[in-house]
């Protein structure tokens, strides 16, 4: 087993924060030096309870100790603040959408190139024992050749919970970019790259009304798509059927629905199905049912991480940067979605089908035992 005590910096303190840390103090993979926050007194607290620091950002970025530093600002400061870290010297790994538009992802690849660093993304949850699992059957023929699937985020928008809910309805969000990545990357994990969509897009309301918090009762202006459909064609990879085409997918994205009981994620293959577990989760439950049987079969987990594992990606970013290797949650896959994304809005727009212009390799399927986990996340895994 490896040890692993690089330290990294977190720019950011919402609900999400307490993931990386919690992974950090809990399994070891990397160590947090300093966090810092446009509000100091909340990133203060938020060091006190975890046993770090809290810096300013420039003080932040200024420490020589720091490989990495992860970007949890909201999705508008995104390209503004992996840019800073870049040009301090440090790898930076970012929440989901890597930017809000392309050439701000673009701009955030090429520096990383320019200065010889690396750039991750969230989400990583499709290197959890869920989705990982399903890689593994998938790889192995369980379910034939895969054809088609479907994919369904439905829900009826975050106004309910979410006591500041408005940046959620603008450009750059809604339920594509706020859920879509967790999706999109599901599938590009298991079929390999996007090469063609089509799209339809609707807003249903104008305004929702906050259900909690201090602005219960306040509307918001909605100026983004609440429910998208989106028509996948996949790039053949190792899966063409014959005239060289690869599967494709049907993926709904909603604010729009107050109740449903559609799947998450179903794979259709020339021999069963999968049915595939949240992809905002780690674990499962992944089922299968073969084309002659009769029922479905839940299948146990062989892969690590069925809790809630946040941070993976960047103990997995920081070993390949050190092996100098590829890691799997890269800025070009985060950039593939992004693209895949705009591109599913232009083609709603448009109305026809579009070629998506960025290309994404399959990420390497992560192995039962990777080298980066180390004697502390064993011991805290098995309890």
């Amino acid at each position: 087993m490896t040890t692993n005590s690089q330290k990294i910096g977190i720019i950011g303190t919402g609900n999400i924060s307490g993931a990386y840390l919690n992974i950090a103090r809990e399994l070891g993979l990397f160590e947090v030096s300093a966090i810092s926050d446009l509000d100091l007194a909340r990133a203060q607290s938020q060091a006190d309870e975890y046993g770090t620091r809290a810096l300013g950002m420039a003080e932040l970025l200024a420490d020589s100790e720091m490989v990495a530093v992860v970007n949890l600002t909201p999705p508008a400061a995104h390209a503004a603040v992996s840019l800073a870290i870049l040009g301090a010297g440090k790898h930076v790994y970012s929440e989901k959408p890597l930017a809000v538009e392309r050439k701000d992802g673009q701009a955030i690849l090429q520096e990383a190139q320019a200065r010889a660093l690396r750039v991750g993304c969230a989400p990583d949850t499709f290197l959890g024992a869920g989705l990982q699992t399903a890689r593994e059957l998938l790889d192995a023929g369980r379910i034939g050749r895969p054809v088609a699937a479907t994919a369904f985020m439905m829900g009826s928008g975050p106004e309910s919970w979410h006591p500041d809910p408005a940046f959620l309805y603008q450009p750059g969000a809604g339920p594509l970019f706020d859920m879509g990545p967790y999706y999109l990357t599901a599938l590009i994990n298991l079929f390999g790259g996007v090469h063609k969509v089509g799209g339809s897009a609707v807003k249903a309301l104008s305004e929702r009304i906050i259900g909690s918090g201090p602005r219960q009762g306040q509307s918001v202006t909605v100026n983004t798509p609440t429910h998208v459909t989106a028509q996948l064609g996949f790039d053949a990879g190792g899966f063409e059927a014959e005239g060289g085409v690869g599967p494709v997918a049907t993926f709904i994205a909603s604010f729009d629905t107050p109740a449903s009981d559609l799947p998450r994620i179903e794979i259709y293959g020339t021999a069963g199905t999968l049915s595939l577990p949240d992809p905002n989760t780690f674990g499962g439950p992944l089922r299968v049912r073969g084309q002659n049987e009769e029922a479905w079969e839940t299948v146990a987990l062989t892969r690590p991480f069925q809790d809630n594992a946040r941070g993976i990606g960047l103990a997995d970013m920081l070993n390949a940067a050190a092996r100098n290797l590829p890691h799997r949650a890269s800025g070009e896959l985060a950039y593939h979605v992004l693209d895949v994304m705009h591109s599913v809005l232009e083609a709603a727009e448009q109305e026809r089908t579009l070629t998506v212009q960025s290309r994404a390799a399959r990420p390497e399927a992560l192995s039962a035992q990777p080298e980066w986990l180390t004697d502390t996340a064993l011991d805290a895994m098995r309890g």
